[in-house]
């Protein structure tokens, strides 16, 4: 049962506040839900010659909203500063690519798009997922705030708008384009500080009898899985269904059905309609409600012990560095995630642990990790250095990762796992 739509009603904020307000419903946030310490930003990665210049750290403190149970961080960075160029790319990950190839022929037969829909991405990145609509003819457009991965859209031949969605955007976009039949946001709704007018502008890009698709990493799986280090600044909220049904029904969306994932350690894919078009719900709603339920996201139950299991597993983490350490092993990282840059500075991890890191995205290769400057190198590090460990940050890629490097094997290699506990393999 959805117990908020049965009390009063929610008020969506007007204006948010410069101190510590809910960004949905503008009510005092006064219970911390988890308090990292400071950090930079994950994903402003330093290049050689600023080295030695000074970096900026914000607080990472996630509040819950009393209220509207809307678990977020404060607004310290603007959208613009952090993702007008961005140096994430979607295409990198293999897993990431297949799972938005999957998407793409589910969703097409299930909301019958043809060559006479129109498909939009928010947040299309560099076109991973939009490049599966084109053998099917069906024309697409994606909105991507950072010129330089839409850059890397447009030579798939996927057009790209350079925007921020907001209610203005979303006017001008529809007024140009139309209607869209279809609109996807991929790991983007925890991204939008203003998430009203995020949202409103979801609501004004979708026709009359459209579909909305939204993906989010679930605050449950977060709870659940000791997922802290998926916490950043880039990440201003962190999603249950009981918020994004709130937030979206104050802007005229109504969910009517929901699939579990396990990408990303376990989100959601929400579908939402216009209320006016009146969605019928699907039995799926009912289960994640409960579970979100039984865990105790209608009062603070499930918010309270989070930090202390935090703090366990900070603590887990450095046992096991220093002792191996300590035999005289080497340790290098997998990855240059954002949330492995959470990781590494709450944890204190720096070359006194990790000899460098390795990754795919050769935008980070000769560039140093924010905050701990642990140098980034490409892949074929690992096999020239011969590390007796290889520490796995994007651990919800370990699979892929593990095959990928099964090589290490050859000279007794293993992997360290850090989340939800440390695991070595």
């Amino acid at each position: 049962m959805h117990v908020l739509t049965e009390k009063k009603p929610i008020a969506v904020a007007d204006k948010i506040s410069p101190f510590a307000c809910c960004r949905f419903c503008n009510t005092p946030l006064t219970r911390t839900f988890v308090d990292l310490g400071m950090s930079p930003l994950c994903q402003s990665f330093v290049p050689p010659a600023n080295q030695n210049a000074v970096e900026l750290f914000y607080p990472l403190h996630v509040y819950l909203c009393d209220q509207c149970k809307l678990v977020q961080l404060e607004e310290y960075v603007s959208p613009p500063d952090i993702f007008t160029e961005y140096a994430y790319f979607s295409s990198f990950s293999d897993s990431a690519v297949r799972h938005a190839k999957k998407y793409v022929e589910m969703i097409i037969p299930r909301v019958a798009l043809n060559q006479d829909s129109f498909v939009v991405e928010i947040a299309s990145n560099d076109g991973y997922l939009l490049q599966h609509f084109l053998p099917h003819g069906i024309p697409v457009t994606g909105i991507e705030p950072a010129q330089n991965v839409a850059a890397v859209a447009r030579k798939k031949g996927i057009p790209a708008v350079c925007e921020f969605l907001g209610p203005v955007v979303a006017q001008r976009f529809r007024a140009k384009y139309g209607p869209a039949n279809l609109v996807i946001g991929n790991n983007v709704l925890a991204h939008v500080p203003d998430i009203n007018g995020f949202v409103e502008g979801l609501r004004l890009l979708l026709a009359d009898e459209g579909v909305l698709t939204m993906e989010f990493p679930h605050l449950l799986r977060l709870i659940e899985g000791n997922q802290f280090d998926t916490i950043y600044h880039e990440h201003f909220s962190y999603l249950s269904l009981l918020a994004v049904e709130t937030i979206f029904s104050a802007h005229g969306l109504t969910v009517f059905d929901v699939e579990e994932l396990e990408i990303h350690g376990g989100s959601l894919r929400v579908y939402a309609s216009p209320t006016s078009s009146q969605p019928e719900a699907r039995l799926n709603l009912s289960k994640v409600r409960e579970d979100e339920a039984a865990a105790g996201f209608y009062n603070e139950a499930a918010y309270l012990d989070f930090s202390k299991r935090v703090m366990e597993t900070k603590n887990n983490i450095l046992k096991t560095l220093i002792e191996l350490k300590s035999q005289g092993k080497s340790i290098v990282g997998y990855g240059a995630p954002g949330k492995g840059n959470t990781l590494l500075n709450y944890c204190g991890i720096r070359t006194d642990f990790l000899d460098y890191t390795v990754d795919r995205n050769d935008y980070k290769h000769g560039q140093f990790c924010p905050g701990s400057h642990i140098p980034i190198f490409p892949i074929e590090k690992i096999r020239e250095t011969k590390p007796d460990y290889v520490f796995i940050l994007p651990w919800n890629l370990t699979r892929e990762i593990t095959q990928q490097c099964e090589y290490i094997r050859e000279w007794g290699g293993k992997f360290i796992i850090p989340i939800p506990e440390v695991e070595i393999i």
